[in-house]
C-alpha cells in the first residue's frame, strides 16, 4: 500500500485518496488538507538546562529533555465562522454565485520560544484563524493574536499577553545527524501534551506538500520516525539537550494517522523566519535570481536531453536577467555546489541555505563549469514582483473575460496567500486594471511597474461588484491600507 504525506493539524474533514497530509487541525467533520501532487511513493500530511547534559547521542534517558520540553509547547485551538464564499471560478465570480462555508474548528500544536509570549507554529494550524486560543502545560487557557504568517515555509507566529513564561531555546539544525535521537512534544488528537521519541532518518527532504500554500515554497524537511498524528502540526522536535532543532509539520501514511515517518521544518529556517516576523512583520527573503533543476523530480528523458549524468551540485536551468546571480555572472549550465562554504547537493540543501539571509546580503556561491571550480559573490535581492513576494498567482484575462467585464485589459489575481498584496488587503478573483494609471495586459507589465516606481497605486475590480478598488505598495515592498 502507498503512504500519503499528510498535514499534521486536526480539522474537520474526509480524507481523498493518494493525497498528501498534514500533521495539525483536527476537526472530525472536515477532510485532512490535501495535495494531489505528492510523491508517488509516499503521502505527507502537515503534522538550556544543565542538568541536560547526560542525555547525548547515544543516551537513552530522555526525561530531562522531555519534562523540560512539555512545559514550552502549547495546544493550539481556532476557529474559522461562517462566511460566504464566492465560487473560485471567474465565471462564478460574473454571475454572483456563492456558497456558504459552516463554522470549522481547528486543534494544533506551538512551541513558546520567548518569555514574553511569542509562540511559534504552522501556518496551516491558524490559517484564516477568527480566533485563536492557547493552552499552556498547566491548562492554563487565554487568547493569541496572529503576527504574521509564512506560507512558503509553513511557518507562523502568534502572540500571548503573558509574561515568564516558560520557553524551548532554538537548537542548531546544521548540527542535525542522521541516527541521532529526537524527541516529537504536541498535542495530537486532542489529548494532552504528549512526547514520543525516534531518530533522525534523512535530512533535506522536498514533499512538495507546501506548494498547496505557496508557489514559492521552501522545503529541507529533517525526516525522522518519531511518532506524530493529527494535532502534532507546529508542535516541538528537540534533542536529547532539550532544544528545538525542528518544528514538526508533516506525516507520511496512507491512513491519516502516523505509519512511520515525519517530517520537521528544520530550526535554522524555522529562526530566521521568525526572526523576520517579530521585527519587521513579514518575512525580508532574498533572491538568487536562478531557475533550477530539481533532479529528483526530472524524468531520465530529461537529465538525458541536458547531459546531466553528475551527482554532485545543483543545476541552474536559468538565470534572471538583472538579478543578483546575473550580476555576479552565474550562467546556464553552471553546478552550484556550495553556498557560503556548506555543500549543496540537492535543490531542497540550496533552498535552505539561501532562506536564511536577507536581501542585500553576500553570499559566497562555488560552482562548476566545464568541469572547473569556480567562487562568485552573488548579493541577494528582493523582488517585489515575484509570485512569492506578491503572495499571488497571476495571469492575463482572456479575451471572453474581458468582453463579459467591459475591460480591455486586466490580470487576475489568484491564490492569494501571505504576501504584500494579501497585506493590502487584495482578495482572489481581484483583477488588476491599472498601476498608476499605466494599463497592465500581462504580468510582465505589472513586475515592470512595480520594480520602476518607488510607490504605487493599484487600481481594479472585483467581478460582480460594483466601482473601483485600489490598493498601494511602496518600493520596499511595504502595503498600504486601500483608499
Amino acid at each position: 500500500m502507498k503512504s500519503r504525506i499528510i498535514p499534521v493539524i486536526l480539522t474537520a474533514a474526509a480524507t481523498s485518496v493518494a493525497t498528501l497530509f498534514v500533521a495539525g487541525k483536527f476537526d472530525s467533520n472536515k477532510p485532512y488538507f490535501s495535495v494531489h501532487d505528492a510523491p508517488t511513493a509516499s503521502n505527507i500530511r502537515y503534522a538550556s538546562n544543565d542538568n541536560m547534559s547526560t542525555a547525548r547521542l547515544g543516551s537513552a534517558d530522555f526525561t530531562p529533555a522531555a519534562e523540560s520540553a512539555v512545559k514550552a509547547v502549547v495546544h493550539i485551538k481556532t476557529q474559522i465562522k461562517a462566511r460566504a464564499v464566492p465560487a473560485d471560478d471567474i465565471w462564478g465570480q460574473l454571475f454572483g454565485q456563492q456558497y456558504m462555508l459552516p463554522p470549522q474548528m481547528g486543534s494544533g500544536s506551538g512551541v513558546v520560544i520567548s518569555p514574553d509570549g511569542y509562540i511559534v507554529t504552522n501556518n496551516h494550524v491558524v490559517a484564516n484563524a477568527d480566533q485563536v486560543t492557547v493552552t499552556f502545560n498547566d491548562r492554563y487557557t487565554t487568547s493569541a493574536k496572529v503576527i504574521s504568517a509564512d506560507p512558503a515555509t509553513d511557518i507562523a507566529v502568534i502572540k500571548v499577553n503573558e509574561k515568564n513564561l516558560s520557553y524551548m531555546d532554538f537548537g542548531n539544525s546544521d548540527n542535525v545527524r542522521l541516527g541521532q535521537w529526537v524527541l516529537a512534544v504536541g498535542y495530537p488528537l486532542s489529548l494532552d501534551a504528549t512526547v514520543t521519541a525516534g531518530i533522525v532518518s534523512a535530512k533535506g527532504r522536498s514533499i512538495g506538500i507546501n506548494r498547496t500554500q505557496s508557489p514559492g515554497a521552501i522545503e529541507s524537511f529533517i525526516q525522522t520516525d518519531a511518532a506524530v498524528n493529527p494535532g502534532n502540526s507546529g508542535g516541538a522536535l528537540v534533542n536529547t539537550d532539550g532544544q528545538l532543532i525542528g518544528i514538526n509539520s508533516a506525516i507520511a501514511s496512507p491512513t491519516g494517522s502516523y505509519a512511520g515517518y515525519s517530517y520537521a521544518i528544520p530550526s535554522n529556517i524555522v529562526r530566521k523566519v521568525v526572526n523576520d516576523m517579530v521585527q519587521y512583520g513579514s518575512v525580508q527573503r532574498g533572491y538568487l535570481g536562478i531557475r533550477y533543476l530539481d533532479r529528483k523530480n526530472a524524468s531520465p528523458e530529461q537529465l538525458s536531453a541536458l547531459g546531466l549524468d553528475r551527482t554532485d551540485g545543483v543545476y541552474v536551468e536559468d538565470v534572471v536577467t538583472g538579478s543578483g546571480a546575473a550580476d555576479a555572472g552565474l550562467k546556464k549550465g553552471d553546478f552550484i555546489t556550495a553556498i557560503n562554504s556548506k555543500p549543496v547537493t540537492t535543490a531542497p540543501e540550496l533552498q535552505e541555505q539561501v532562506a536564511r539571509y536577507h536581501p542585500g546580503d553576500n553570499i559566497s556561491v562555488a560552482y562548476l563549469r566545464n568541469g572547473s571550480v569556480h567562487t562568485t559573490t552573488i548579493e541577494l535581492k528582493k523582488d517585489v514582483a515575484n509570485p512569492v513576494i506578491l503572495g499571488a498567482n497571476l495571469r492575463p484575462l482572456t479575451n471572453d473575460e474581458k468582453k463579459k467585464l467591459g475591460v480591455e485589459s486586466g490580470v487576475l489575481v489568484t491564490n492569494v496567500g501571505n504576501g504584500i498584496l494579501a497585506q493590502a488587503g487584495i482578495k482572489n478573483n481581484f483583477i488588476i486594471i491599472s498601476v498608476n494609471d499605466y494599463a497592465v495586459k500581462t504580468s510582465q507589465d505589472l513586475e515592470k511597474l512595480l520594480s520602476s516606481q518607488q510607490k504605487v497605486q493599484i487600481a481594479g475590480i472585483y467581478p460582480g461588484y460594483r466601482g473601483m478598488y485600489y490598493y498601494g505598495i511602496d518600493a520596499n515592498g511595504n502595503a498600504e491600507a486601500p483608499e
